[in-house]
């Protein structure tokens, strides 16, 4: 079976490094939309606390790493791959690529998904 989120080789890696270095008890890695920005939406990813309720939240594991994605946003996630990178000036972070997105700020930082619309007759 094919996973809805693909996390790359760098992603996965620098996930299970993240829990390795986590505060004992962490529950795991949470991939949320938060509202924000210019366009409406950021990624965030979390530590999970211990306490948290993981019953509102799907688990996705890929090569070797588990991320949970709320269940109330999976439909904005699927299809997506994770990469983890390192730019030009030296600054590693997590790359999102999402097919659902529909648009972005200008600075690239926030991103909205669009309604499907039937066309007009």
């Amino acid at each position: 079976m094919i996973s809805p989120i693909k996390l790359t080789d760098n992603a996965a890696a620098q996930i299970n490094a993240l829990m390795t270095d986590a505060d004992e008890g962490t529950a795991g890695i949470r991939l949320a939309i938060k509202q924000t920005g210019c366009s409406g939406h950021s990624y965030a990813m979390e530590y999970i606390k211990p306490e948290e309720d993981l019953s509102k939240d799907e688990p996705f594991e890929s090569n070797g790493a588990k991320i949970y994605i709320p269940k109330m946003h999976s439909w904005m996630l699927f299809g997506m791959t994770i990469d983890y990178i390192t730019d030009t000036l030296g600054n590693a972070r997590f790359d999102f690529q999402n097919p659902n997105e529909t648009g972005r700020c200008g600075c690239g930082e926030s991103f909205h998904v669009g309604d499907v619309k039937s066309p007009q007759s």
